[in-house]
């Protein structure tokens, strides 16, 4: 049997114990990183353990051993640094190389930071899209337009090096009055979800430095679209794109933004 057990993204306090009775049971561990997974076992007080390294740059060459070993009748858990296996973290490949076996996998209920993130936003959460975390560099643009045009809530992870830019993108190719909220520290106690348009959540991350990892609530679009869109006969605000009418509607936001493309 193959289990993938949820650990806590923040709070200790959050481990099930169901989780901890089937950790405690298991005759192989598959760990991202095996030093942090030590330390949550300790606190656990589970010992005695063959911890096995698990992790992107190995799955691919690891699974053949890992499912042999399953076909012999060993429990194995696998769990990651935080959260639950498989939401972007280690975990795919092996359950579909364990389904096709014919080996049982189970996966716990548990922690994970999109859900609090979500049902906290205050943002429609009945229909949603997981993007994850999006390409840092090739891919990107085409993504995020592609995104703007969504009508479901988006939910994104970012890096806090990365979260100000990312709140920029989602300005100028969402419109800045998208509604968005963007909490960090889940179920740490730093805690935060600052709520509001897109512009005022950037805003005050400029004001106050990123700290911790970032879920990007996102508004999805209305049925008029907020996104921009050069090639709809109407811009973003609903009127003709004659000079002077955008001026008046636009955003602050937009505004530096149309002032500094034309100083360049």
């Amino acid at each position: 049997m193959l289990y993938l057990v949820p650990t806590p993204v923040g709070n200790m306090e959050d481990m099930t114990f169901r989780a901890v009775r089937l950790l405690k049971e298991a005759d192989v561990i598959l760990c991202e990183d095996t030093r942090t997974s030590g330390i949550l076992l300790k606190h656990y007080d589970i010992s005695g353990k063959k911890l096995l390294a698990h992790h992107k740059f190995n799955e691919h060459s690891s699974t053949a051993n890992i499912i042999e070993r399953l076909k012999g009748g060993e429990q194995i858990c696998l769990i990651t640094d935080a959260g639950t296996p498989g939401i972007s973290d280690p975990g795919f490949f092996l359950v579909r190389e364990a389904v096709a076996a014919g080996i049982e996998v189970q996966t716990l209920p548990g922690a994970t930071a999109f859900v609090p993130a979500l049902v906290s936003s205050g943002l429609t959460c009945d229909k949603f899209c997981f993007e994850g975390f999006l390409p840092q560099k090739k891919g990107r643009l085409t993504r995020m337009q592609e995104l703007a045009k969504e009508t479901r809530t988006i939910i994104i992870y970012e890096s806090p090096r990365r979260v100000t830019k990312t709140l920029e993108q989602i300005c100028e190719l969402f419109g800045a009055d998208r509604q968005v909220s963007a909490c960090r520290e889940i179920s740490k106690i730093h805690e935060e979800s600052v709520r509001g348009t897109a512009e005022e959540v950037l805003q005050h991350f400029t004001d106050n430095e990123p700290r911790g990892e970032f879920v990007i609530i996102i508004g999805g679009a209305t049925n008029s679209s907020d996104s921009t869109d050069d090639s709809d006969e109407t811009d973003t605000f609903g009127t003709k794109d004659k000079p002077g009418n955008r001026e008046r509607h636009e955003s602050k936001y937009q505004r530096k933004l149309r002032e500094r493309n034309s100083d360049e």
